[in-house]
């Protein structure tokens, strides 16, 4: 089978060589040019340089004959080129990217999930007595330890901890209520345990 790529060393046509030779002396200038204008996208750049020299073998343009200047032209529809599809892409929306199409598709979620978990947090937070809010906020909120919440409230450092543990507690109690699913502490399946005893 013998095949025959427009522009290869077989052309067997003057328009063909022309094509081939066009390209030779202008193709790498050319790709430089529109992967400047691309960022940097190879494929879009490839796209762009062959589609130009597609162009030029429909309108004719593979030499200089009649005083056009076939160089400037083509730099002139690479860039139009690149212009027109950014406009098209500007005016579709945004396409999803093939890598992390997935982590596109689940961050709108996560944001909402975020946002009704906080709610949920602060609804569960408002049925804790005011020391245990407070605790919990010159801690874990605070990021400080029990020594540093104790000298900022001012109270011993273990009733921060005895307060830091029932404050818990009663919010795990709490998020339960709202509907929120949490895994069984040590201490309540001992609990559970010591009632199915008794």
């Amino acid at each position: 089978m013998n095949v025959t790529a427009i522009g290869s060393a077989s052309a067997v046509s003057p328009e063909e060589r022309a094509l081939r030779d066009l390209y030779l002396e202008h193709g790498p200038d050319l790709y430089s040019y529109v992967l400047r204008m691309v960022d940097w996208d190879t494929h879009r750049a490839e796209d762009v340089l062959q589609e130009t020299l597609l162009r030029c073998w429909n309108n004719g343009n593979l030499t200089d004959a009649e005083g056009m200047a076939v160089r400037p032209w083509m730099f002139r529809v690479a860039r139009n080129l690149v212009i027109d599809a950014h406009r098209t892409r500007m005016a579709r929306p945004l396409e999803i990217s093939g890598t992390n199409w997935l982590g596109d598709m689940y961050s709108e979620e996560d944001d909402i999930e975020r946002m009704l978990s906080s709610m949920v947090l602060q609804d569960a937070l408002r049925t804790l007595t005011p020391a245990h809010r407070e605790v919990l906020r010159a801690t874990f909120f605070a990021d400080r330890t029990t020594q540093q919440a104790a000298e900022d409230l001012g109270i011993p450092r273990g009733t921060v901890k005895s307060r830091v543990y029932y404050a818990l507690r009663s919010l795990r109690l709490a998020l339960r209520e709202h509907g929120v699913a949490m895994e069984e502490t040590r201490e309540e399946r001992a609990e559970a345990e010591q009632d199915v005893a008794c």
